[in-house]
């Protein structure tokens, strides 16, 4: 059970590490086949996220994350590992080059098979097969301290309140943000949690992504 666990974070930790870096080869490692993504501008395969994640990094799309505290629960081959987090995220919005720091965690439905994208048929590991971000709070705040930053307050309140200057930041420079993500508290997070426990218990499916 420990071996599994570490295994798992190190999986989440190689996450982090190697799509901030752009290697995308290793990158690719973390993710079964059928690996599915969902972020505040991106719902899709994995296969697709680390193509257009790799085209906004040469495109100088500035996205990092870090990483905190760990928990996992093992049921057999399938797992759900919940990680704290911080999105960073660099742009000009308006003309003025800000910084949007988001607090959440990284919720992981993962499996022990042989699946994984770009390993050989057959090397058996730990994987994602979901992963769905938990948006807590965030902030924005001018790059340079001394500037003064106005924002819309109608386009601002469009967002919920987890990733709101994170999506008003992300929707300025042209991506599409995905409303009713889960946050802290609500139905969203509810249902993702419910997911969770049946992923755990054998269901077919890791709940339905959004």
């Amino acid at each position: 059970m420990i071996e599994d666990k570490l295994a798992i974070r190190e999986v989440v930790e190689n996450w982090a590490l190697w799509r901030d870096a752009g290697d995308w080869e290793r990158f690719a490692t973390v993710w079964h086949d059928d690996g599915w993504m969902t972020a505040t501008w991106f719902q899709g395969p994995a296969s697709k996220f680390i193509e257009v994640s790799r085209a906004g990094f040469e495109r100088g799309v500035s996205i990092l994350h870090f990483l905190g505290g760990f928990t996992c629960e093992v049921a057999g081959n399938r797992a759900i590992a919940q990680t704290k987090m911080t999105i960073n995220q660099r742009a000009a919005v308006d003309g003025l080059e800000v910084d949007v720091v988001c607090t959440g965690r990284f919720y992981d439905f993962f499996e022990k098979r042989a699946t994984r994208l770009e390993r050989p048929t057959g090397v058996e590991g730990w994987a994602i097969v979901r992963r769905q971000p938990i948006y807590e709070k965030d902030r924005m705040d001018p790059v340079e301290p001394s500037r003064r930053l106005m924002l819309d307050v109608t386009v601002l309140a469009k967002f919920p309140d987890g990733y709101r200057h994170l999506g008003y930041l992300q929707s300025r420079n042209g991506f599409t943000v995905k409303g009713g993500l889960p946050g802290l508290r609500g139905p969203a997070v509810e249902t993702l949690y419910a997911e969770g426990r049946a992923w755990l218990a054998g269901s077919p499916k890791p709940g339905i992504p959004l």
